[in-house]
Formats: structure tokens, C-alpha cells, sequence
């Protein structure tokens, strides 16, 4: 099966040797985002909600470069430095997710790339 690469300026350029996403048959695999600002590269928002909320609209961006939106997300990962910031990442998380509620996992993890505190990826089906 053919892969194709996404790539898009509207999103951070990956910090290490990996894709913003890849497009495989019918599905696209989004790699993990963090509030990086797209135009800087600099980590943003100081606390959780404000950081998931950059975090998803990278996601945005990539799942747009790809001809996909947000129903069309079938699995979503959440990575939380503290599991505390569960209840205002989801407050944010619904605003975009809130009605196709995709299939979810949240997992704490001891740390994230550039002291981010949030980290979402998700997988898309069209």
C-alpha cells in the first residue's frame, strides 16, 4: 500500500525525525502534537487547557492539509504530565470531538517533548 506523507505550514514542523502525518488507503495517521506554535516553534499556553487547545488546532491543520476534518477522527490518544489537567483538557477536547466522540485513551507519562503538558494524536478514517 502506498504511503503518502502530509505536511502542511499551517502546523509545527516536526522536532525529530517523523511526519505530521501519514496517509495510508482510506486512513491518516496524525503524529502526536504539543502547543507549538506553528509559526514560531515555540511551545504556548501555560497551563493545560490552553495548551490542548493549540494542540487540536494543530491537529486541525494537518487533518485539513489532508482533505479530512474532525468526524472524520475514529481514535484520539491523550498524554497528561498530571492526570489533575484531565478535567480541563476534556472541557476543550468536547468543543472540537464533543460530537463524533471518537474512540479515546488518556495516559500519564512522566514527561513530553519541550516541557509541553499535553500531547493528542489521533487517527482518521474518510
Amino acid at each position: 500500500m502506498k504511503l503518502e506523507h502530509v505536511s502542511t505550514p499551517h502546523a509545527p514542523e516536526p522536532i525529530g525525525p517523523y511526519s505530521q502525518a501519514v496517509a495510508s488507503g482510506h486512513d491518516l495517521y496524525c503524529s502526536g502534537q504539543i502547543a507549538l506554535d506553528p509559526q514560531t516553534g515555540e511551545l504556548v499556553g501555560e497551563d493545560a487547557g490552553a495548551q490542548a487547545e493549540r494542540a487540536i488546532e494543530n491537529i486541525a491543520a494537518i487533518l485539513c492539509a489532508a482533505g479530512y476534518e474532525f468526524a472524520n477522527v475514529v481514535k484520539t490518544t491523550i498524554y497528561l504530565v498530571d492526570m489533575r489537567d484531565f478535567a480541563a483538557v476534556n472541557r476543550v477536547y468536547d468543543k472540537y470531538f464533543g460530537l463524533t466522540k471518537p474512540a479515546r485513551s488518556t495516559v500519564a507519562v512522566a514527561a513530553l517533548p519541550r516541557g509541553a503538558r499535553v500531547e493528542i494524536d489521533c487517527i482518521a478514517r474518510d
